[in-house]
C-alpha cells in the first residue's frame, strides 16, 4: 500500500517568490545549463569556485550545491572550504558525486567532502551512491552501472550513518533519510541523451531546500519538479536538443497548482 505525499506545489510557489540565491561549485560541463535551470524555475544561481571568496559568498545565499564532475586540486579545496562555512552558517549543502567510482580521485574527493561538511543531500545515480558505500562500486564514467533498486539498501545505511538524506535517481528517484523513503516517478528517457540533465536536478533540490527544512519533502519535491519538466518536454521533443529548450520552458511555465496536481511521490 502506497501514500501520495502532498506539499510540492507549496514550495514551488515559494521559490517563485523569494527567488533564493543557489551557489554551485560546478563542472566547466554543465554552468550554464544548470544556471539557466535555476534562473527558469524562479531561483538565483551564483556560479563561483575562487576559495577567497567563498565565505562572503556564504552571508548572501540561501543554498549551497557542490559537483565533483570536474576536479582540480584548487577545486577541491574551495569545495571543502565552501561546505565547511555553510555547514558552519546552517545553510543546506548538496553534494553531487560526478563518477564517483569511476577513478580514485573522484571517490576520494566525494569521502573528504562528506567528512568536512556532512551534507544535508547526497544526490547521484545509483552506481555514485554504492561507491560511497563501504563495500564500494565500480561505474563507466559519469553514467550509471547499476539500478536504482541495486541502491535501495546502500541509501537506507548511508543516509543513517551520515544522518543525512540520500538521493538515488534513474528511472524512479528513490529519496531516503534512512527511516522515511519516498518513490519519485518522472522524467523522459531522451534526459539521458543530454549532459547535465542530472546536474540540473541537484541544483534544483538546493532552490527546494532553500525554502524547506524537511529535507526529505524537499528533495521528493525538486525531483517531481524536474521530472514533470522532464516528462512535459518529452512529450513535445523529438530529439535531444529541442528537448532541452522545452524542459528550460517547462521548468519556467509549470505552476504551483500544475505541481501539486501532477506530481507523483509515493510514500513506501
Amino acid at each position: 500500500m502506497t501514500e501520495r505525499i502532498k506539499g510540492s506545489g507549496a514550495l514551488l510557489e515559494s521559490i517563485r517568490q523569494t527567488k533564493p540565491v543557489v551557489h554551485s561549485v560546478t563542472n566547466y560541463v554543465v554552468m550554464n545549463s544548470t544556471a539557466n535551470a535555476l534562473l527558469a524555475m524562479g531561483a538565483s544561481p551564483i556560479m563561483a569556485h575562487a576559495a577567497e571568496e567563498m565565505e562572503d559568498l556564504a552571508k548572501i545565499t540561501n543554498a549551497l550545491v557542490i559537483n565533483i564532475g570536474t576536479l582540480s586540486n584548487l577545486w577541491i579545496e574551495s569545495m571543502k572550504m565552501a561546505g565547511r562555512i555553510a555547514t558552519v552558517a546552517a545553510k543546506p549543502v548538496v553534494l553531487d558525486p560526478v563518477g564517483a567510482g569511476a577513478t580514485e580521485l573522484r571517490t576520494n574527493t566525494a569521502k573528504e567532502i562528506i567528512e568536512w561538511c556532512r551534507p544535508t543531500v547526497i544526490r547521484g545515480n545509483a552506481s555514485e551512491i554504492l561507491a560511497l558505500s563501504p563495500e564500494g562500486a565500480v561505474t563507466r564514467g559519469v553514467d550509471s552501472a547499476h539500478s536504482v533498486e541495486d541502491a535501495v539498501e546502500a541509501a537506507r545505511s548511508i543516509a543513517q550513518s551520515l544522518n543525512t538524506v540520500i538521493a538515488v535517481t534513474g528511472e524512479r528517484d528513490l529519496v531516503t533519510d534512512g527511516e522515511r523513503t519516498l518513490v519519485v516517478t518522472g522524467g523522459d528517457p531522451l534526459m539521458a541523451y543530454v549532459t547535465g540533465t542530472g546536474c540540473a536536478a541537484s541544483v534544483t533540490v538546493g532552490a527546494f531546500l532553500a525554502v524547506e527544512d524537511d529535507a526529505v519533502l524537499a528533495t521528493a519535491s525538486a525531483l517531481a519538479f524536474f521530472g514533470l519538466a522532464g516528462q512535459r518536454a518529452g512529450n513535445q521533443a523529438k530529439a535531444p536538443g529541442s528537448f532541452w529548450v522545452k524542459m528550460l520552458d517547462e521548468l519556467y511555465t509549470i505552476t504551483p497548482d500544475d505541481l501539486e496536481r501532477e506530481a507523483r511521490i509515493e510514500k513506501v
